[in-house]
C-alpha cells in the first residue's frame, strides 16, 4: 500500500506556467515591439472601425513620452555646456561641426531626393483633386528663411515647454548655460547639481515609460491599418516606393560610408538604435523615440555632454528623411500637375526646401506646412499637398525612422572627431 502518492501532478501546472513565465521574461523589447506590430496590423484588418479606439492607447503612451522631453533635453543640454564651462572653445568647434555636418547630409539628402523623383517620375499620369476637394482647410501660410529664424527664439520659455518646441528650448537653454558660467561659484554648484540630478531622473523615468512601448506600438499600427487599409499600398503606391527607395539610398550612400569612415562600430550602432528606430517608424514620432536613443548613444560610448548637444541641435537642424521627403513631395506636385520645373528652378527649390525646413520639428504637421509654403512660392497647385495627405502616414514613418538614425550617427561621428568616443567594445 502506497501511503505517500507522488505529488508531481499536483505541480506540474505550476511548473508550466514557471517555464512559459521565464520565456515571457527573456523576449526582447525589440521583439515584444515586432510582436505588438504584428498583432497590431492583424487587428486593424480584421475590425478596422474597432480598431480605431485604441487611438487612446497610443496617444497616452505618445504623451508620456512627450512630457519627458523638455525637462530631458533642457536639463542634459544645461550640464552639457555650464558643466564644461572651462572649455567653452570646444563646445563652439563642436557646434561648428555639427552644424557644417548637419548641412552638408541634409543637402545630400535633397540631392538624392530630386534624383530619385526625376528618374522615377511618380507624379506622371497622377490627376490632381479638384479645389473644392479640401483646400479651403489647407494651411497656406507662406514659410520663409526669415519666419524659421524669428522662430528660433521664444516669446515664453514655459510656451516653448508647453508646445514641446525643441528648437525654442535648445535656444533658451544654451543661453541660460552660458549666463550660469557667469554666477559666482556657489551658485552654479547648486543649479548645476540639480540639473543633474534632473538628468539622472528624466533618464530613469524613460526607462519606466519604454515598458509600455509594446502597448503603444500595437495600438498605432492598429489605428493606422484600419483607417487607411492595407489597400492604402496601392493608391499612390509609386510615390511610396520612390520614398522609401530614396531613404534606402541614402542610408547605403551617404550615412553607411560615413559611418564607416568615421570608425564607427556599426553593426553594434545598428543593434544600439534597433528599439528607438522601431519606436519611431511604428509611432511615426521623432519625439517618441528621441529620449531613448539619448540614452542608448550614451550606453554605446558618446559623452553625454556630447549626445545632449547634438541630439537636439540635429532634431532641428538635421532631419535628413523630412528634406528628402521634401524633395519628392514637391516635384510629384509639379508632375502632377503637369508643370514642367527646369533644372534651376528645382534647385531654387532645394535650395529654398534646405533653408525653410530648418527648425521644422517645432512646427505642427510640419512636413505639410513647409510643403504648402514651397507650392505657394513656386505657383503649384495645393491640391497635391492633399493627394498626398491620403498617404502621408505611410511615408512619415520611412522619413521619421531615417531622422532618427541620421542624428543617432551624427552624435557618434561627432564623438569620433572630438576624439571622445569610447565604446565598451568594437565589432563594426
Amino acid at each position: 500500500m502506497q501511503l505517500n502518492p507522488p505529488r508531481a501532478p499536483l505541480v506540474a501546472p505550476a511548473n508550466g506556467a514557471s517555464r512559459l513565465w521565464h520565456r515571457l521574461c527573456r523576449i526582447s523589447l525589440t521583439q515584444w515591439i515586432f510582436i505588438a506590430m504584428g498583432v497590431g496590423v492583424l487587428v486593424g484588418c480584421a475590425f478596422p472601425e474597432e480598431s480605431q479606439q485604441l487611438k487612446v492607447v497610443s496617444n497616452l503612451f505618445l504623451r508620456m513620452i512627450k512630457c519627458i522631453l523638455v525637462p530631458l533635453v533642457f536639463s542634459t543640454l544645461v550640464v552639457g555646456i555650464a558643466g564644461h564651462s572651462d572649455d567653452l572653445k570646444a563646445l563652439g568647434r563642436l557646434a561648428f561641426k555639427s552644424i557644417l555636418y548637419f548641412e552638408i547630409v541634409t543637402t545630400l539628402a535633397l540631392a538624392i531626393g530630386l534624383v530619385a523623383v526625376n528618374l522615377v517620375e511618380p507624379g506622371v499620369g497622377i490627376k490632381l483633386p479638384p479645389p473644392a476637394a479640401g483646400t479651403e482647410n489647407l494651411t497656406v501660410t507662406k514659410v520663409t528663411f526669415q519666419t524659421v529664424i524669428e522662430h528660433i527664439v521664444p516669446r515664453s520659455f514655459f510656451e516653448a515647454a508647453a508646445a514641446n518646441d525643441i528648437l525654442q528650448i535648445v535656444f533658451f537653454a544654451g543661453v541660460f548655460a552660458v549666463a550660469l558660467t557667469q554666477v559666482g561659484p556657489q551658485s552654479k554648484t547648486t543649479m548645476l547639481r540639480f540639473f543633474e540630478a534632473l538628468a539622472d531622473v528624466m533618464f530613469k523615468f524613460t526607462g519606466l515609460v519604454m515598458k509600455f512601448a509594446p502597448f503603444g506600438v500595437g495600438a498605432a499600427m492598429a489605428v493606422t491599418v484600419g483607417h487607411s487599409g492595407l489597400g492604402v499600398l496601392l493608391n499612390l503606391g509609386q510615390l511610396i516606393l520612390t520614398l522609401y527607395g530614396a531613404l534606402l539610398v541614402f542610408c547605403l550612400l551617404v550615412l553607411l560610408p560615413l559611418a564607416w569612415g568615421c570608425g564607427v562600430p556599426v553593426r553594434r550602432f545598428l543593434r544600439t538604435i534597433r528599439e528607438p528606430a522601431l519606436l519611431a517608424f511604428s509611432t511615426t514620432s521623432s519625439e517618441a523615440a528621441m529620449p531613448d536613443a539619448m540614452t542608448r548613444m550614451i550606453q554605446l560610448g558618446v559623452p553625454r555632454r556630447i549626445v545632449s548637444f547634438v541630439m537636439p541641435l540635429g532634431y532641428s537642424f538635421n532631419l535628413d528623411g523630412s528634406t528628402l521627403h521634401l524633395a519628392v513631395a514637391s516635384v510629384f506636385v509639379a508632375q502632377a500637375a503637369g508643370i514642367q520645373l527646369t533644372l534651376a528652378q528645382q534647385l531654387l527649390m532645394m535650395l529654398t526646401l534646405m533653408l525653410t525646413s530648418k527648425g521644422m520639428a517645432g512646427i505642427p504637421r510640419a512636413s505639410q506646412v513647409i510643403l504648402a509654403g514651397t507650392l505657394v512660392t513656386f505657383g503649384l497647385p495645393l491640391e497635391g499637398v492633399i493627394l498626398i495627405i491620403g498617404v502621408d502616414e505611410l511615408l512619415d514613418m520611412a522619413r521619421t525612422t531615417v531622422n532618427l538614425v541620421g542624428n543617432c550617427l551624427a552624435t557618434v561621428v561627432m564623438a569620433r572627431w572630438e576624439g571622445e568616443f569610447k565604446p565598451a567594445g568594437q565589432d563594426g
